[in-house]
């Protein structure tokens, strides 16, 4: 039987907290303590967290980032599982009831589930909407069958205890700590599962300011263990070697893509309007059936799916001026040390309180 405490990070959390406890009081297996790091906050995230009867810890100062705050907490777990959850996460009751089988398996060593997004009212919104529902649905399963999978998410990861504590704690030296850790277990021979029945609901960023932020992170973090990693990678985990040498590959050519109906409609007799149906036609072969299976299996209106479809473009293009960001400087300009790279961590989603935005120093 495993025992489970949850690690809640949560820094000006107080309007989105309350969500998140809600779900985890609601947990058809209850896990056995719930810590939420009240990392310096200026709002009322402590006393809402201690009106829900879960134990509040307090550092004495800001810590900087959420791995931080997670290993702030790591020494009062005591059980044999860990869950790091998301101070904007909500989990479906069956969340932990649905990971903690895996652990079954002496070889595993952190797992997680799907994760969609909480709210689909802006464009940002439901453009992200539409990536997760085609990466936990394409991506995700391929890797997670060839015992690879590229990262467990961060919002909802539950870890091996044991594990994480021999591994130092949640690794600090990225801007991004689950895919390091995620990379960092499977060179050394643990497993990383994908588990495709359990479910967690994420705020993802409602404007542009903050998905940028958000992605610059993510860019930069996935190019970080990149140059941490990839060595390793390739002799001890080629598999993983190959998805990530096809994001890679993938970064490299989609402006190749994106221009495709512009330079056949210059190089043909074609008009614009036409190449760019026939470009659009790819497109959508390529990308709904994944989106069609996401809908049926999620039970999700087929409409309501599609009519995002467009709002992944504004996703995309903000992701691609971002990732080809964090390649320059990631993997060119730090390794020539002409640059530091990105060391500050950015919430990728507004605060509640006005004016109580963080930008607080990572490692």
């Amino acid at each position: 039987m495993h025992t489970i405490t949850v690690i809640v990070p949560a820094h000006n959390e107080e309007e989105g907290l309350p969500a998140t406890l809600e779900s985890l009081a609601r947990q058809t297996v209850p896990p056995d303590r719930i810590l939420v790091v009240d990392d310096a906050s200026t709002d009322r995230t402590g006393e809402v967290a201690a009106s829900h009867g879960v134990t509040v810890l307090r550092p004495s100062r800001n810590l900087g980032s959420k791995a931080k705050a997670q290993n702030y907490a790591l020494p009062h777990c005591t059980t044999d599982l860990v869950l790091a959850v998301d101070a904007d996460t909500v989990l479906a009751p069956d969340y932990i009831a649905t990971v903690l089988p895996v652990f079954d398996d002496p070889g595993v060593s952190v797992a997680a589930g799907t994760v969609r997004t909480r709210h689909t009212r802006t464009v940002w919104e439901r453009g992200r909407s539409t990536e997760y529902l085609f990466g936990f649905h394409w991506h995700r399963p391929i890797q997670a069958r060839a015992n690879s999978p590229m990262v467990c998410s961060g919002c909802c990861s539950v870890f091996r205890r044991d594990d994480l504590v021999a591994f130092g704690g949640f690794p600090e030296r990225t801007i991004v700590e689950d895919m390091d850790y995620t990379w960092s277990q499977q060179i050394a021979g643990r497993r990383a599962v994908y588990v495709a029945d359990a479910v967690a609901l994420a705020a993802d960023p409602e404007d542009l300011t903050y998905l940028r932020k958000q992605v610059w992170r993510w860019m930069a973090g996935f190019c970080q263990n990149v140059r941490l990693h990839l060595g390793r990678l390739v002799i001890h985990k080629p598999l993983l070697a190959v998805w990530v040498l096809l994001a890679l590959l993938e970064i490299l050519t989609a402006p190749l893509w994106w221009a495709t109906p512009f330079v056949a409609a210059a190089a043909t007799d074609q008009p614009l309007p036409v190449a760019f149906g026939w470009w659009a036609g790819a497109e959508l072969l390529l990308t709904a059936p994944p989106l069609i299976y996401a809908a049926r299996r999620r039970k999700l209106p087929l409409s309501g799916v599609l009519v995002n479809l467009p709002c992944v473009y504004a996703t995309k293009a903000v992701n691609l001026v971002y990732a080809w960001k964090a390649l320059v400087v990631e993997l060119v300009l730090v390794p020539l040390h002409l640059a530091r790279g990105l060391t500050v961590y950015e919430k990728g989603r507004a605060d509640f309180r006005p004016g109580a935005a963080s930008v607080v120093p990572a490692a």
